[in-house]
């Protein structure tokens, strides 16, 4: 049967489907968000451990990043194709089904390992890599914008925000388990090549297989748009798009870039001359910053009747992180959070929780802290550098949920080219990691994403405004 677009827009037909509860569905497809973040940042730890076994440069290193992102770009390529001559396939199939199918081909990726493993052959591990992100393609196309229309559009990017909270949960626990599984147990194995990947992507397969039973077996509600499927190119035709588009490549990209080098900046001797695997635990720092960002972002951009209720929020998570460092790390490393989160939320409060601006003050202190980052040193730099997480934080959904506004029939074509963007993963790293090679000066490439947030910081002002010559600002 048929599907159709969906919006994010309330209509007619949607309005009943509008006022239901959707905390059951949300529950199910936040789990979706959650395993392709932890996917993702599992890259993090696979780029020093392949760089250790292959013996690579930065620039082959980052590779993985291509690969992985590089599938973002083609899948959705394809997808944006299939639409303009087909109609949509996701409405064509329903978000039910677009999301099992991409949990299998994830499955499969991850099961790619194994062989990849066995051959020794870095080829090989990137072909993995490909069909793995495939398959978190087509879960972005469909469960980015199903979450946005699962109830009132007002909601839509406190939601997302929420939903890309648990997806940095994965991220923030990736580099702790992958990090130990492939590094801290190398010497239990049989060499000290590549084996010690195997185990940990064949559990990753294994879950993967389970969420989509689940998925199967759950009852996802149907929500109509506005009764048709569109063969066309009409997503094109709003300007805000095209630039959110460009933004989400930027934003990917200087993301991925900055994670991706952490490791390997945390082990400078100037900055720190820590270990991978004391590396993996301060990279959890920095995509933990992100989940809770992000958090605060579900917060601040949600629909309360008084903002004292907002700040009450905000301030029990703040108390609960800071007890939770305090417990785990010690005063040193808690008061360092709490200071962090304090600047996090003056910027938000000068956003003054419109998202359009809140993006752009976002991007403007990532600037600030790559600055500092790139001219200091020592732990300075070091905890400049993870602080740009918690800024990262609300920067996807929101530039998402921007882009795809009043975008009607289109929403879903709109969501496939805004997935296609994140190929911004796959050229931005390998960017950054040949101005490393070429200079000799990790820290310098930090000047790569830094170019990126420029762009950003114009988005959020500026790019993200619905102007009147686009269709949704006619209607």
């Amino acid at each position: 049967m048929a599907g159709v677009a969906p919006t994010t827009q309330s209509t007619p037909a949607n309005e009943q489907v509008m006022a239901k509860n959707f905390t059951g569905p949300l529950i199910i497809v936040t789990m979706l968000f959650f395993m392709w973040g932890f996917i993702t940042c599992m890259n993090d730890i696979l780029i020093p451990k392949l760089q250790q076994v292959f013996v690579l440069q930065h620039w082959q290193a980052m590779l993985i990043q291509t690969a992985f992102f590089g599938a973002y770009f083609f899948i959705s390529l394809l997808y944006f194709i299939f639409s303009v001559i087909k109609g949509d396939p996701i409405m064509k199939i329903g978000y039910k089904n677009g999301i099992i199918v991409g949990l299998v081909v994830a499955a499969v990726g991850c099961v790619l390992f194994y062989p990849a493993a066995d051959l020794q052959s870095y080829g090989f591990f990137l072909i993995a890599l490909f069909v793995l992100a495939s398959g978190i393609t087509i879960l972005q196309i469909a469960a980015n914008p199903y979450v946005t229309i699962l109830g009132p559009a007002s909601g839509a990017a406190s939601r997302l925000n929420m939903t890309q909270a648990l997806n940095s949960f994965g991220t923030t626990i990736a580099p702790l388990i992958g990090g130990y599984l492939i590094f801290e147990t190398v010497n239990t194995v049989a060499t000290a090549g590549a084996e010690s990947v195997k185990m940990p992507y064949l559990g990753l397969a294994a879950a993967l297989i389970a969420i989509a039973v689940m998925i199967k077996l759950a009852k996802l509600p149907h929500v109509t748009g506005e009764g048709r499927i569109v063969s066309d190119s009409g997503a094109l035709k709003y300007r805000h798009l095209v630039l959110g588009i460009v933004c989400i490549f930027m934003y990917v990209g200087g993301e991925v870039a900055i994670g991706s080098t952490l490791i390997n900046f945390f082990k400078l001797p100037h900055i720190a001359g820590l270990t991978e695997a004391e590396g993996g635990h301060y990279l959890a720092f920095f995509w933990g910053g992100a989940m809770i960002g992000r958090f605060f972002g579900a917060v601040a951009l949600a629909d309360f009747k008084n903002n004292s209720t907002k700040y009450m929020i905000i301030g029990a998570i703040t108390a609960i992180v800071f007890t939770l460092m305090f417990t785990i790390y010690g005063q040193e490393e808690a008061l360092i959070a709490l200071g962090m989160i304090v600047l996090n939320f003056l910027v938000l409060l000068m956003g003054r929780f419109l998202p359009g601006r809140t993006l752009g003050f976002f991007a403007s202190a990532v600037i600030v802290l790559l600055l500092i980052t790139i001219f200091t040193t020592g732990s300075v730099a070091m905890w400049s550098v993870i602080a740009i997480g918690l800024f990262n934080s609300i920067m996807f959904p929101t530039i998402f949920t921007l882009a795809i506004k009043g975008l009607g029939v289109h929403t879903s074509q709109g969501s496939s080219l805004l997935v296609m963007a994140i190929v911004g993963g796959a050229i931005i790293p390998p960017l950054q990691g040949y101005v490393a090679d070429v200079t000799g000066n990790l820290q310098m490439s930090f000047i790569v994403p830094m170019i990126c947030y420029l762009y950003i910081v114009y988005y959020g002002f500026r790019g993200s405004k619905v102007e009147k010559t686009d269709p949704s600002a006619e209607a």
